[in-house]
This record gives structure tokens, C-alpha cells and sequence, in this order.
């Protein structure tokens, strides 16, 4: 089988007789509807495996699990071609993996990934995942509960092999998170300090970045020939600021090959709001096939945010290295909670060595913290003010 486009424009061209459609999925084996796998606390399973050549094509799932934030503690694994255990392609938590931080379902809708109405409870995964001999993809519960977990896999395989497989790279992604994000208090340049009292200086205006490789949040780094196609970005918004509280006006800085070693941005941006094609920072909800605004935030932009930047039209291609960056506010003067998300191909082996290490549960879990309490109560009061105001001016015209 020679692997090619997949869209509207060539469905109807007929597949050789060597391409076979197949799935896996948690089904009930005894005929009956319990269709869900029960997967304990601590327990790993293989949600499927196939020596074979072939390419996934979509995976879908749902689940249950009475444990709080239990979607950062499901940790999803793949391999590719035998790869070993210890050198998995795909280490993410579920959540994330499906384009959403912060351990939430949101419903949201975009080209490679989809969460569904009804609180977005059933996942979509559209990435092609092609294969030469072997998938394998586990699942880990490393929640202190029970888990039900539905799924399907829907791949095709080639009796015929696959003939043009050194031309596709294997499909990869990879979870960081900074929490929170190291602020840079002092201008190297003037030695002016920068604080929170100053917040238009502090977004916009105070200090240049020189040292964007030790600086910057880290969405990606990777050895080898490939393309990075993409990320999804979850601020958890921390800082507090009376008024203009908005936490991105971030360059994003992508260092591709020799420009690594010489720390010069082979891809410059412009702002946070900018790489992910948006601008004057995103107030709303918005989705489109490869950029959008899932969380938008609270009032002032507070608490969780999540945008996502897909390059399919656009792939980033390396050869030797990338390094994938964003400042965390200009010049990188903001403190708050960052995760993030990179998906990528690239011909294997990969260097398993450049993904950070898995965090433990703990460390994976959502902030809970005392700006949060602040914002709801000054949201709550303000709600208040807004309806005993005109209530009361009624009461003392009327008497």
C-alpha cells in the first residue's frame, strides 16, 4: 500500500483489494452491553496491539472515575515498530492528549481533535498514526479509583506492506509543565525592577528578551527529521492584578536545526494572542480547524485558559533538532501555572531522553490557591453591589 492524501477531493478512489479496515475497542465480548473495560487503581492495560503494517485513523473514547482531576492521572502511552517500554512515542496525560488542560472537559471543536456536547464527554483523536510492523498503545489509571473506560481504534492495515514508509514519520506528543513559570524581576539592561503594581509596563513595554532559550516556557524539544505540527497551551492564570490582568503578549520562538546551538529564533512571533492567530487577547470562546480559544478565562482574564495552534497547512520542519518556546508575558515577566501539549512526526528512533520525566500525581494536579478564592469572592462581591445598588436607591425614593 502507498500511503497518500485522505480528504474529500480523492474519497472516492477505490483502495486495492491489500488494504482491510479493522478496529478494537471495549466492546462486550459476551454479547451483553457492558462495553466499557474496568481498569483498578494502579493497573496498566494494552488497549491494543497489531504486528502488521498499517496507519490508525481515529480513536474514540469516554470514561468514568469518581476520583477528583482523574484526567491528569490516566496517562496514555503509544509505540511504534517495537519500540521498548521504557521509549514510548506518546506519554500524556488523557486529558491533555485530547486538547484540553486542566483536567477539564470542555466541549470544543477542531480538525485532529474534537470533545463532544453533553460537557464534552466523548474524546475524538483524528491524527494519522501510520506503522511499518507494530502499534501498541497502554493506559494507565494512576488514580486511587476505579476506572470505565469505552474505546475504539479504528485502523487500516496493508497485506501488501507499506510501500513508501520511509517517507512518513511516526506520530509523536509530549506533556511539560512549568508550575509556575520562573518570572524575570529585573531589566539585565537598566537594572529596573519590575513589578505587579505597574501592570501596563509589565505586559507590554518593560525589558528585552536576550535569553530566550533559558527564559522561555518549553512546549517541545526534539532530536531527529521530522515536523512539529502543532500544540495546545494551558495557562492557569495566577498573577493578580487589579485591572489588566492579561497574561500573554508572549513571542513565540521556534529554533529549528544549527540555529539551536547558535540560540537564534529561526521562527520569531509576535505575542501569544498572535501565534495563535488571534488577537488583542482573546475575551471568548472560538473555534476553528487549526487555531482557537477553548478556556478563555475568567473575569480579567483569571484562572484557566486554553488556546490551541495546529500547523497542518503550515508544518515546521527540522532536520537535525527543534526547540519550541514562548515567552510566559513579555520578556517573560509573569508567574503563572503553564502546561502544554506538542504533537510532531518524525522518522524514529526518537530521543526518549529529551521528554521530561512524567510528574507524579501530585505534581500533575490542578492548582488550588489563594488568587482563585480572591477572584470568585471579588466577582461575587461585585455581583452583590450591582443588585443592592439600584435596590436600595428604590427603597429611599420610595420612603
Amino acid at each position: 500500500m502507498k500511503l497518500g492524501k485522505s480528504s474529500l477531493h480523492d474519497i472516492a478512489k477505490i483502495s486495492p483489494d491489500s488494504v482491510k479496515r479493522r478496529r478494537i475497542s471495549s466492546y462486550d465480548r459476551t454479547g451483553g452491553n457492558h462495553d466499557w473495560i474496568d481498569v483498578k487503581p494502579g493497573e496498566l492495560v494494552i488497549l491494543g496491539e497489531q504486528e502488521i503494517a498499517g496507519c490508525i485513523k481515529h480513536i474514540w473514547c469516554t470514561m468514568s472515575c469518581k476520583s477528583k482531576n482523574y484526567l491528569r492521572n490516566i496517562i496514555i502511552r503509544m509505540y511504534w515498530d517495537g519500540e521498548s517500554d521504557q521509549n514510548p512515542s506518546v506519554e500524556v496525560p488523557i486529558g491533555d492528549f485530547f486538547g484540553v488542560g486542566h483536567a477539564r472537559k470542555v466541549e470544543f471543536v477542531s480538525l485532529p481533535l474534537q470533545m463532544t456536547p453533553r460537557g464534552g464527554r466523548g474524546f475524538n483523536c483524528w491524527w494519522p498514526m501510520p506503522f511499518s510492523t507494530k502499534f501498541k498503545i497502554t493506559l494507565e489509571n494512576d488514580n486511587p479509583n476505579l476506572l470505565k473506560f469505552y474505546y475504539y481504534i479504528d485502523y487500516e492495515i496493508y497485506e501488501d506492506g507499506f510501500e513508501n514508509e520511509k517517507s512518513y514519520g511516526r506520530f509523536h506528543a509530549q506533556w511539560r509543565r512549568e508550575n509556575p513559570t520562573k518570572p524575570k524581576q529585573v531589566d539585565k539592561e537598566t537594572g529596573e525592577k519590575f513589578t505587579k503594581r505597574k501592570p501596563i509596563r509589565f505586559n507590554y513595554v518593560g525589558g528585552k528578551n536576550t535569553e530566550p532559550l533559558e527564559e522561555n516556557y518549553w512546549i517541545l524539544e526534539a532530536k531527529g527529521k521530522g515536523h512539529y505540527v502543532g500544540c495546545h497551551l494551558d495557562i492557569d492564570n495566577i498573577t493578580f492584578f487589579p485591572f489588566l490582568n492579561w497574561p500573554g503578549e508572549g513571542d513565540d520562538m521556534i529554533f529549528i536545526d544549527d540555529d539551536v546551538g547558535k540560540k537564534i529564533p529561526t521562527l520569531y512571533g509576535t505575542g501569544t494572542e498572535d501565534y495563535v492567530n488571534q488577537a488583542y487577547g482573546q475575551g471568548k470562546q472560538y473555534f476553528a480547524p487549526y487555531f482557537g480559544t477553548i478556556k478563555p478565562g475568567g473575569f480579567n482574564f483569571w484562572g484557566n485558559i486554553t488556546y490551541y495552534r495546529f500547523h497542518i497547512e503550515d508544518q515546521i520542519y527540522f532536520n537535525n533538532k527543534i526547540v519550541v518556546t514562548i515567552e510566559h508575558g513579555h520578556d517573560n515577566h509573569r508567574s503563572d501555572d503553564w502546561s502544554s501539549t506538542a504533537y510532531w512526526y518524525q522518522i524514529e528512533p526518537h530521543d526518549h531522553n529529551l521528554f521530561p520525566q512524567l510528574l507524579d500525581r501530585k505534581a500533575r494536579q490542578p492548582r488550588s490557591h489563594v488568587s482563585h478564592i480572591i477572584r470568585k469572592s471579588l466577582c461575587y462581591l461585585l455581583i452583590i453591589v450591582l443588585i443592592t445598588l439600584p435596590l436600595s436607591w428604590m427603597i429611599y425614593q420610595f420612603f
